[in-house]
């Protein structure tokens, strides 16, 4: 069962119409080499996958961002308990320059485009309502985030 592919979705959106897609936002100060590698990897996302229920996903240029719990996190994914209510990502990049100096240009842009792929990957699991600890779904999620940047990796040279 690939999270990602699976259509469980449609049992509820079949008979309730929805805005669908993934659509990005991105902060002024957004380095713009990360806006251009974001922007090239969504792309590809949006060639290979289906975004049935409408995901808004912000970049932030923010060093790491405070989730609901308080943690400071690089990204958070809103899960909404009305199915009609469109979720939405947070992802923190304004830490780019420093992953630069400490992994190399691509090095950063993959752990930047990795994290933002393990949000996406929550939003799979929420839209296709999978019941899983809080545990089992950071771990689905990391793999599946994993497995993603790989795919990814096959098709290009650099992020």
């Amino acid at each position: 069962m690939d999270i990602w592919l699976i259509e469980k979705w449609q049992d509820y959106y079949k008979d309730h119409p929805c805005r669908s897609g993934l659509r990005v936002y991105y902060d002024k100060n957004v380095d713009p080499e990360v806006k251009r590698a974001i922007k090239e990897c969504v792309a590809w996302l949006r060639r290979e996958y289906v975004f049935p229920k409408r995901v808004r996903m912000y970049v932030k240029s923010n060093r790491r961002i405070k989730a609901k719990n308080g943690d400071m996190v690089c990204g958070t994914f809103f899960r909404p308990t009305d199915r009609d209510v469109e979720p939405y990502i947070r992802i923190a990049t304004g830490d780019y320059l420093e992953l630069f100096e400490q992994r190399g240009k691509d090095n950063a842009l993959a752990a930047i485009l990795q994290a933002m792929m393990h949000e996406l990957s929550h939003y799979f699991q929420w839209l296709n309502d999978l019941d899983l600890t809080f545990i089992g779904e950071e771990r689905q999620a990391t793999n599946y985030s994993r497995r993603l940047m790989s795919l990814y990796a096959e098709t290009r040279d650099h992020p």
